[in-house]
């Protein structure tokens, strides 16, 4: 029996000890990584699971940046090819917040920075920057976790097409009304989830940004 049919299950019942990772192996290794794990761990009756194997997809973490004009109301986004989009039925031109991965040693605000550079031309100073959150993006079978920044920029000569040649980027700058943005995730134009989330951060906190 649930030992738990009678109250509610606290907060924080479980912790990270309360799971066990008793092997890893490298199932594949090129542009990404595939690990496979063998795990167990406590349950709600009480005991633990049997051993079990899951596929894990080791991307690394990732650092998104929200170029935001609080004068005008505006956001940066970027637009370009990816091609885990390419077998929906929606173009896989993608619109984006400024995003990449972790170089070696780097602190998310670096990555920040140097993205902004790379991926839009903006140079941003680390205290432009104001963390807003961060969150696993698909923790069923993958380890990347997301670090979202909000940078105030002023959008009036941010436009272009930048990019890295040596890893294949031809990425747009695109400019635009908050609202706008916000009508595209509506309207299911925008639709990758860290974008999404930054957006509807900028919905509810907009207003303080433009005032402070």
């Amino acid at each position: 029996m649930n030992k738990f049919t009678k109250k509610s299950i606290p907060l924080d019942y479980f912790s990270a000890e309360d799971a066990e990772l008793l092997s890893q192996e490298t199932c594949f290794k090129g542009f990404f990584t595939v690990n496979k794990y063998r795990v167990r761990h406590k349950l709600y009756q009480g005991g633990r699971s049997e051993v079990f194997e899951r596929e894990i997809f080791e991307r690394g973490d990732a650092v998104v940046l929200m170029p935001y004009d609080p004068i005008t109301d505006q956001v940066v986004l970027i637009e370009q090819f990816r091609v885990g989009a390419l077998n929906r039925e929606q173009s896989p031109w993608l619109l984006e917040f400024i995003a990449g991965m972790f170089g070696e040693d780097e602190s998310p605000e670096q990555v920040a920075i140097r993205e902004a550079k790379e991926e839009a031309n903006i140079n941003i100073k680390s205290e432009q920057l104001q963390f807003v959150s961060k969150f696993l993006l698909s923790p069923g079978g993958a380890t990347e976790m997301a670090h979202l920044f909000l940078a105030k920029v002023d959008v009036s000569d941010i436009s272009g097409v930048y990019g890295l040649e040596d890893e294949h980027e031809d990425i747009l700058v695109r400019v635009m009304p908050r609202q706008q943005a916000m009508s595209l995730v509506e309207n299911g134009k925008i639709n990758n989830a860290a974008t999404i989330i930054g957006l509807q951060w900028l919905s509810l906190n907009y207003q303080a940004l433009c005032s402070a």
